[in-house]
């Protein structure tokens, strides 16, 4: 009889929303830290209507025992969801979707767990991961008296269903009041923010919805206000009559092809058809004929660049086409960085949109297009050749020779260690190419990859005397180390080229795949102590984070002034920008970035809706739009007609990955 009277069953009713709520809270604290800001109440409601699903699941059965593992699983499956996307934001910074979880991660987990393990045991990750496991503990121990399990009647069922329905019209009422939290909702949802806003369960089940209805292509027509004439890219002026150049643009009939077109194609033909093409240039075929080394370089930064320590990198960033405000936006790790760089458009499907590539028509990549002009074409990696599917992807991307990696010949030049040499890759590789003019060659880097200590990373410990007088702390002059090996395979391959007399016929290109994401075990926005300490100032925003250097060198620009590019520039204008320098045929309407040369708009965003332009930054989060100084004019209109852009645009790199579109044109 005593146990009867302590054994409470009503608690065993708001449990899991206790539960769901406290999981949420402590998983706040633990990666984004924004604990006080509306996203809290919106969590404290969804929580309340999680936890009442999860009472009724677990008290359908008459048979006590029963319900009660049936509770004990459901906490230990929702903990292990909150552990798994916490170590992920420890080591990528990111919070990962159903597609690059089931695309990506699981690669980066397994092949990087000894990171994991010392993120887990050496930086008090331990500590949050048992706080998290504190709810299905305490359930265990008390659901048997305490808390005691019950088979729930007819009314405690309406009445838990009915808690758990007005909380989420309750939460549903506030956001939709709510201008910023109403986007990120519904048209402008994107994982990170619907985390970051409404906690992790609401963001899986917003993406599990996506997943299942898929989106929709709706595009708008902006109504974009009348600006002043951009400067020229160099800043001179001409007082002649201006040359009259062609557009970049392709005789496609679109109405032909609506006529085989999905729904979603044709929306996609619709939007290309009313835009405007950007004009062909003074650059435009600049390097026609030249052979083309491009480079997607594992954590690269702009601060790596220093005359004394890396005076290759100076070399390359000063003598040729100069980017002083360049930005790689992280979104799927180095995959993701990757489509980016090669594809020209933001990786949309998270983890997989690479991976979905491997049977799509690929027609307008750097390699395709080169190759159609008779290139000799091939892609390299000193990492596995399988890792993220590599193996299948990167044989389509229309280089002629296809790709080479750790497994499928890279072993041959390239010792097992972690992680790999980039001077052995480029030294051993570099023979095999270098006679075959005109060339064009891809590289993805792996040197400069953390974790940056003298025990976990090979290439910080053999350039560990070249950087220890720095005035850093020892994980950021282990960053610098690791990246030294880079800096000596670039100062290989310009030897070579100019021993072998065609520096002058060679350009190289070189982007990041992602910030140094490595360099903090735990960081978010506001609170990078080492990403901060290498950038020079505290990291507070995502173009602040995201910001780089890109680099385009060519041995015969060497005796020129440098070519300046000061308009805000991205990963997803590289495509476009070489497209129009090599003199390929491409069509710009295709592209999603700019060839920065042209009389495009500048605009650079990211998949959480930031953007900048040459007149200011949008920062989604906020709803604020920040000008670029207190005497810029923005015109009436201005920031609604580029929020639509960005929106469009967006949608156009959702539907070009799922539809295969570029099958449909020239299929």
């Amino acid at each position: 009889m005593e146990q009867k009277k302590r054994a409470n069953p009503y608690l065993f009713i708001f449990y899991f929303s206790m539960s769901v709520l406290y999981l949420e809270i402590l998983f706040r604290l633990a990666t984004v830290g924004n604990l006080f800001n509306m996203g809290l109440i919106y969590t404290l409601f969804l929580s309340i209507g999680y936890g009442m699903l999860g009472y009724l699941l677990s008290s359908i059965f008459k048979n006590r025992k029963t319900n009660r593992i049936i509770g004990l699983v459901l906490l230990v499956v929702t903990t292990v969801v909150y552990e798994v996307q916490y170590l992920i934001y420890k080591q990528f910074k990111q919070f990962y979707d159903i597609n690059t979880m089931t695309g990506g991660a699981g690669d980066a987990l397994t092949s990087y767990y000894k990171e994991l393990l010392s993120l887990i045991f050496e930086q008090g990750g331990i500590i949050i991961m048992i706080l998290m496991f504190v709810p299905a503990v305490l359930f265990w121990i008390f659901s048997k008296n305490w808390m005691r399990t019950r088979v729930s009647n007819l009314k405690v069922r309406v009445l838990s269903a009915s808690i758990a329905a007005l909380s989420y019209v309750l939460s549903l009422i506030l956001i939709m009041a709510n201008p910023i939290y109403s986007l990120v909702f519904d048209e402008q949802y994107n994982f990170q923010s619907a985390v970051s806003s409404f906690g992790l369960i609401t963001g899986l089940g917003l993406d599990v919805k996506q997943q299942l209805f898929g989106e929709e292509y709706e595009f708008e027509q902006p109504d974009i206000p009348t600006l002043p004439p951009a400067p020229s890219t160099d800043g001179s002026e001409t007082t002649t009559q201006p040359i009259e150049y062609g557009y970049n643009i392709m005789d496609i009939d679109f109405d032909a092809l609506n006529k085989k077109a999905s729904s979603e194609q044709k929306k996609l033909n619709n939007y290309v058809s009313g835009l405007t093409a950007s004009k062909q240039n003074a650059y435009t075929g600049l390097f026609k004929g030249k052979n083309l080394i491009m480079i997607s370089a594992e954590a690269f930064s702009a601060e790596l660049i220093d005359p004394v320590l890396t005076p290759t990198l100076y070399r390359l960033a000063t003598k040729g086409i100069q980017f002083t405000d360049y930005y790689q936006p992280a979104s799927a790790g180095t995959t993701g960085g990757e489509y980016q760089n090669i594809f020209g458009m933001l990786p949309t499907a998270g983890g997989k949109s690479f991976k979905n590539t491997a049977d799509h028509l690929n027609y307008f990549t750097i390699g395709a297009q080169l190759n159609r002009l008779g290139y000799y074409g091939k892609a390299f990696h000193n990492n596995s050749y399988t890792y993220y599917d590599r193996n299948k992807t990167h044989n389509n991307l229309g280089y002629s020779d296809g790709f080479m990696g750790y497994g499928n010949g890279m072993e041959q030049y390239v010792t097992k260690r972690w992680p790999q040499s980039d001077l052995e890759m480029f030294s051993g590789t570099l023979p095999t190419y270098i006679d075959k003019q005109p060339f064009n060659v891809y590289y993805m880097t792996v040197s400069g990859h953390s974790n940056y200590t003298k025990t976990g990373n090979s290439m910080t410990k053999r350039h560990w005397d070249r950087v220890q007088d720095l005035p850093y702390s020892d994980l950021v002059k282990g960053y610098f180390a690791a990246n030294l090996d880079f800096e000596d395979a670039l100062a290989h391959l310009v030897a070579e080229l100019e021993k072998a007399g065609i520096a002058d016929d060679t350009v190289i290109c070189i982007s990041t795949d992602h910030f140094p994401y490595g360099l903090d075990s735990g960081g978010k926005l506001g609170n990078f102590p080492y990403l901060s300490e290498l950038y020079g100032y505290n990291v507070e925003n995502y173009f602040q984070r995201d910001h780089s250097r890109l680099i385009l060198w060519c041995g015969s620009l060497e005796d020129d002034e440098p070519i300046v590019v000061s308009s805000p520039t991205f990963s997803l204008d590289i495509l476009p920008t070489l497209s129009n320098l090599f003199g390929t045929e491409f069509d710009s309407r295709l592209m999603v970035g700019r060839d920065v040369f042209s009389d495009a708009m500048p605009l650079v965003f990211n998949t959480n809706y930031d953007w900048k332009t040459d007149l200011g930054t949008y920062y989604a989060s906020s709803g604020k739009f920040v000008p670029v100084s207190e005497d810029t004019v923005i015109p009436e209109g201005y920031v609604a007609a580029v929020k639509a852009i960005v929106k469009n645009k967006r949608n156009y790199c959702s539907g070009a990955l799922n539809t295969d579109y570029f099958r449909l044109l020239f299929g």
